[in-house]
């Protein structure tokens, strides 16, 4: 049998990078595409509503700047920077990037 339970630690000092997650709840479809669009510029999606991504703290500030422009009064998005030691515990489905770089277009 399979084993779907694994930890991945962040590391401590990854090139001062930080771990955001960014989370959504929005309405409009169209919108919606165009923020997941933007987000995969920036990091990559692990749920259909949810993106992981390792920024510089240069890109961080630039993220939040932008992503504002995607929210209206019904819409939620929840950026969280992960500070510290962090570890992320998943079961199931296993979503890796396919690199620790990512470029923005």
């Amino acid at each position: 049998m399979e084993d779907y339970f694994f930890e991945t630690p962040m590391e401590e000092n990854r090139e001062c990078k930080l771990y955001v997650l960014i989370i959504y709840d929005i309405i409009d479809n169209k919108k919606r595409v165009k923020l997941s669009k933007f987000l995969q510029g920036y990091g990559f999606r692990i749920q259909k509503s949810a993106f992981e991504a390792m920024l510089s703290p240069k890109l961080y500030h630039d993220l939040k700047k932008k992503i504002a422009a995607f929210a209206s009064e019904e819409d939620s998005i929840r950026v969280y920077k992960i500070i510290g030691k962090g570890q992320v515990t998943c079961f199931g489905k296993k979503e890796e990037p396919d690199a620790d770089d990512v470029i923005i277009i």
